[in-house]
């Protein structure tokens, strides 16, 4: 068994995530020691939880766009590594999904990208993901976080969320489509090529 396959079961076997275990949840992330960039967002929804397939869904579809691949490129965790905040759903809460569990990516984040060491770039998805890997790095907002997305590079870059709810987001920030996305598919496009 491999280190990997031995976190995977640690996961499973945690008794933190033994209510996910109960429903017949597995944890949603893809990992491989050649992976070359590493998608860390906030955490499965319910569709992706249920279909098993991270990203399944119309966020995936411009994520995808976005970073100039294909699905199969997407979907090889020899290339990408898809590694949310909580590797569950987390349920749903008032205004939406609830956030991840705080201490689950400090457990088991560092473990994974521990055994990773064809990592070329980072991808930030979200103010979860980025305040947890910028801590004290990041802007006020999410917005002067991915605005500063050139004082990341070429290691890491913070985006928005490609949710389809975003698009007022997008609209009020067309530097985001002008600027970031171009630049965002020249590093993943250097990252797997390399």
């Amino acid at each position: 068994m491999s280190e990997l396959d031995e976190i995977y079961t640690a996961i499973v076997d945690d008794p933190q995530n033994a209510w996910a275990k109960e429903a017949g949840y597995r944890p949603l992330y893809a990992a491989a020691e050649s992976a070359r960039v590493a998608v860390i967002g906030q955490a499965p929804g319910r569709k992706a939880q249920e279909s098993g397939i991270p990203w399944n869904d119309a966020s995936g579809v411009t994520l995808r766009s976005w970073l100039g691949v294909t699905d199969e490129q997407f979907y090889d965790p020899g290339l990408f590594a898809i590694l949310p905040m909580d590797f569950f759903y987390p349920g749903k809460g008032a205004g939406g999904d609830l956030p991840p569990r705080k201490d689950f990516a400090p457990t088991w984040h560092p473990r994974i990208l521990g055994r990773l060491p064809g990592l070329r770039l980072t991808i930030l998805i979200g103010g979860y993901a980025q305040k947890f890997y910028l801590a004290g790095r990041a802007g006020s907002n999410l917005t002067e976080t991915v605005r500063a997305y050139r004082d990341y590079l070429p290691q890491t870059i913070p985006l928005v969320h490609p949710s389809p709810l975003n698009f007022r987001w997008q609209a009020k920030n067309p530097w985001f489509a002008s600027d970031v996305v171009p630049e965002l598919k020249r590093l993943v496009g250097e990252a797997l090529a390399s």
